[in-house]
């Protein structure tokens, strides 16, 4: 049986290849690795990370707070631009 993990292609421009190539701990690791072991900046928390670590013990009032948060939320900063 052979297991496939699904693949995307992206496009990154030169600086950004050299800096995945210098972060390499060795030269058969994986960009894949070398992305995954990056440290990132996930940003404030949200409504889900909340409801994922309550295991689905949220009160009424809770939602309520959560519901009216979401309602006036804005669109987050695309961490991509400079």
């Amino acid at each position: 049986m052979h297991l496939c993990m699904a693949t995307k292609t992206l496009s990154v421009d030169e600086e950004a290849y050299l800096r995945l190539i210098r972060a390499r701990k060795h030269a058969r690791e994986s960009f894949s690795k070398v992305i995954k072991r990056a440290n990132w900046d996930d940003g404030p928390p949200r409504c889900g990370d909340l409801l994922n670590r309550a295991c689905g013990e949220v009160t009424d009032n809770t939602l309520d707070i959560l519901e009216a948060a979401q309602a006036t939320d804005l669109q987050p900063q695309d961490k991509w631009k400079h």
